[in-house]
């Protein structure tokens, strides 16, 4: 198909709406997703489809790189096409692709990125590289408008952080986790219960059944002067608390441990969250409310994280906003949203945009301070 580039710019300025395909790859999710922006901002997900990758992996009781990369490679393809035809649009309707460029496993980014390259240079239309963190930021907006600024809070498998959110690209950190993640601390402490895989969901059931005072487990960071998170010793608390249990502990016991796990995890991230409140509306000159608190990434989806942020949200006259349950975990849709959201900027790639395995959001900010890890090659998230 011979399709002449064009200018986004141009086209934003005379045509009714956008339309971007997604392409998502940088775990173990394998997505694709039509969205389609509206001349007045509105924003219309024409279609959504992600496969996963679970049976592969649950025998390992968690993602194992290379397997991800392989089944990348073998359902991206179908995935897309599978887009295409729910969107109910051919190819030649759309006017660019954005594809996850990190941060990820790098097989599995390379994956979807390439893909993306393929079809962009096939079709003749721009390519987006779209940095993961920034899909799932911008996430809420897939259900209803979200006007900048706001607070933001990132948590997921990968990462947790807090930022200000100024507008599209314009992100400063001011909290983020010195060690493990959120998801992390549930996935392990679930491997460690042996309650299957994904592990987070499956504690999220399990505690429903429990006491989550039960059992004693610590807070870090709980009032300290700043907004960082720590979790790898509540997850070690979490372990010895059920190697306390003894060899064989029965179900009502490891319910109470998965509630109180869930509980003092819901009260970090809000105790964590407040912090970050008063830094954003001091570092903020203006006082007109509401106030916005977004809250985004895959452990965004338990309920009762989302009714404690709630809570804290209305205690302290913030208006809470979440993506849809279906967009909190990895997603195309998300991806697509930030590529039209830049495509009608004129804010495109050419086809030397790397893959990238870390990629932080607010990358001065990291280079001072590399609180979600740090390595030879820089900061993890």
């Amino acid at each position: 198909m011979d399709i002449a580039p064009h200018s986004p710019h141009a086209q934003d300025a005379i045509a009714p709406h956008l339309t971007v395909l997604g392409i998502e790859s940088s775990c173990d999710e394998t997505a694709a997703s039509i969205v389609r922006r509206h001349a007045d901002g509105r924003i219309d997900v024409l279609s959504s489809i992600i496969a996963s990758q679970d049976d592969q992996h649950a025998p390992f009781g968690g993602v194992v790189p290379e397997l991800a990369a392989r089944a990348h490679i073998a359902k991206i393809d179908g995935i897309t096409e599978n887009a295409m035809s729910a969107a109910g649009i051919e190819y030649d309707a759309l006017d660019a692709v954005a594809a996850t460029a990190g941060p990820g496993l790098i097989g599995g980014v390379i994956a979807g990125l390439m893909t993306a390259k393929g079809l962009a240079l096939s079709l003749g239309i721009p390519l987006i590289g779209i940095n993961h963190l920034e899909g799932h930021a911008l996430s809420p907006r897939l259900a209803s408008p979200c006007p900048f600024p706001y607070l933001l809070l990132l948590v997921s498998g990968g990462h947790t952080q807090l930022l200000s959110v100024s507008g599209l690209g314009q992100y400063k950190r001011l909290g983020s986790t010195v060690d493990d993640a959120a998801g992390e601390a549930f996935d392990k402490t679930a491997k460690v219960m042996s309650l299957g895989f994904p592990g987070g969901p499956a504690l999220e059931r399990l505690a429903k059944k429990g006491n989550d005072r039960a059992i004693k487990l610590p807070r870090p960071f709980a009032g300290k002067d700043h907004a960082d998170f720590s979790f790898a010793g509540l997850k070690t608390a979490a372990l010895r608390a059920y190697q306390a249990l003894g060899d064989n502990p029965n179900d009502a016991k490891k319910a109470d441990l998965a509630a109180s796990f869930q509980r003092a995890c819901a009260d970090i991230l809000c105790e964590r969250s407040g912090k970050a409140m008063d830094m954003f509306l001091t570092d903020r000159a203006e006082t007109h409310k509401p106030h916005r608190f977004v809250v985004a990434g895959g452990v965004a989806a338990n309920k009762t994280i989302r009714a404690a942020l709630q809570d804290l949200c209305s205690a302290r006259g913030f208006d809470m906003f979440l993506p849809p349950f279906e967009f909190c975990t990895d997603n195309a849709a998300m991806i697509a949203l930030a590529g039209v959201e830049r495509l009608a900027i004129g804010d495109i790639d050419d086809l030397s945009v790397p893959a990238r395995p870390r990629w932080p959001l607010d990358a001065d900010s990291a280079k001072l301070s590399p609180a979600s890890g740090s390595g030879k090659k820089g900061p993890k998230s």
